[in-house]
């Protein structure tokens, strides 16, 4: 295949940042972060990912949606500075990750985070952050739902890129609306009037408390699995074993690093984006360049102030309204992990294992740790992956059997002949 020239390169690239626009910038926005730090934080980390696996894996990093509840929760109690040190930590387990996957082999890091233990716990992902969702959205219904209805008709009747970005159209739809409707605050309106067009975003360093770590820290065992598939997917799309070339140990360790960059300046968590891997799929150029090209717009956009003053601006209801999409949509991701895994809820070992994620990752339990004079608690997604992990691995497979002893097929002959 002949190289593209460079110009048409830059108009992908621009694709796959409009790509992943939405869901990165959105990220910030609900945790209350800064979305021009996030945005640079996306680009800078991208770019580092390809130095780290050999400028061959056509990736795209953006902010972590498995982070939110624990990020505001680390905002709410400690601040921001807290949860960059979190987040450096959650980055961290990366590497630690890396070097446990080189050491046992990929085969099984997987058998210890089976469907079973990923599907719950990407449920619980989805539904812990309902709440939010429906609280935006009542501050003003109307908005909510037109906002949610354009992204529900650009997901379904939309073709090509425009299929690829319904959150970002829905959220300009409703932007449109609110200010058509007077919805938007007359301050923040001229903040945007204000605002520069070019600057530096408000970095800022982080600090490190081990109840911040012990609460944002964990989450990576989730994006871990996140990772894992994405890779798997990026390779299958662009025909290549990504798993074994560069190697699971390195772009987890690349992913790693990026993450704890985007951290120390002050922005979310960054992951590998299936938007971007979606993009890949549609124009079938599957080169690195490109997406290190729309890492550089990412940055780009991250520097304007004024861009950053318009998201700022975005009334509840518009937040709300693809929020209520986009963590539904997050719990079916999990649910159809579960469907593809073909497990079997007929055992009860596998309802044991589901239901203990699901009741303590959504019910609020909550368990004290004490390491000497550190003093956390863990809870939310935290505790269930946790106690879903151990619970696969405790739990005996002679449940199943004695269940399948005592309850024969149904096309077995009844007396059992």
């Amino acid at each position: 295949m002949r190289p593209l020239p460079l110009q048409k390169k830059v108009v992908l690239g621009l694709q796959h940042t409009i790509a992943m626009f939405g869901a990165t910038v959105l990220v910030p926005l609900l945790t209350g972060l800064n979305p021009s730090v996030a945005l640079f934080g996306a680009g800078l980390a991208t770019l580092l990912f390809h130095a780290l696996t050999g400028l061959g894996v056509p990736i795209f990093l953006g902010s972590s949606f498995a982070f939110i509840a624990p990020i505001i929760a680390v905002l709410k109690a400690e601040g921001p500075a807290a949860a960059g040190g979190g987040l450096v930590a959650a980055g961290a387990m990366y590497v630690v990750f890396s070097a446990l996957v080189k050491a046992v082999g990929v085969r099984r890091i997987q058998q210890i985070f089976p469907p079973i233990v990923t599907g719950p716990v990407i449920i619980v992902i989805g539904l812990s952050l309902a709440g939010v969702a429906v609280n935006q959205a009542q501050s003003h219904w109307g908005l909510a739902l037109i906002t949610l209805l354009a992204a529900i008709l650009t997901s379904v009747f939309a073709r090509g890129l425009f299929k690829m970005i319904p959150i970002l159209i829905a959220v300009i739809t409703g932007y449109v609306a609110s200010l058509v409707l007077g919805l938007v605050e007359p301050t923040k309106l001229g903040a945007i009037r204000d605002a520069a067009w070019v600057g530096l975003p408000p970095f800022h360093a982080p600090a490190f408390s081990w109840s911040a770590i012990f609460v944002l820290a964990p989450v990576a065992i989730v994006t871990f699995i996140e990772h894992i598939g994405d890779v798997i997917v990026n390779g299958r799309v662009v025909g290549k074993n990504f798993l074994e070339r560069p190697g699971l140990p390195r772009t987890l360790f690349a992913d790693g690093i990026a993450n704890m960059v985007s951290a120390v300046l002050g922005g979310p968590a960054a992951t590998t984006y299936a938007e971007n891997t979606g993009v890949l799929a549609v124009t079938r150029v599957y080169d690195p360049a490109v997406l290190r090209i729309a890492a550089g717009f990412a940055m780009l956009f991250g520097l304007s102030p004024k861009l950053a003053a318009v998201f700022q601006s975005l009334p509840a209801g518009v937040l709300g309204g693809v929020s209520i999409l986009l963590f539904g949509m997050i719990a079916s991701v999990g649910i159809r992990t579960l469907s593809e895994a073909q497990i079997d809820f007929a055992h009860s070992r596998n309802l044991i294992v589901v239901s203990l994620i699901l009741v303590l990752g959504l019910g609020g339990a909550k368990v004290p740790v004490t390491l000497g004079e550190v003093h956390v608690e863990l809870h939310g997604m935290a505790l269930a992956a946790l106690v879903g992990i151990l619970a696969n691995a405790l739990l005996p497979a002679s449940l199943d059997r004695e269940e399948l002893d005592a309850h024969p097929a149904s096309d077995d002959p009844p007396n059992g002949k």
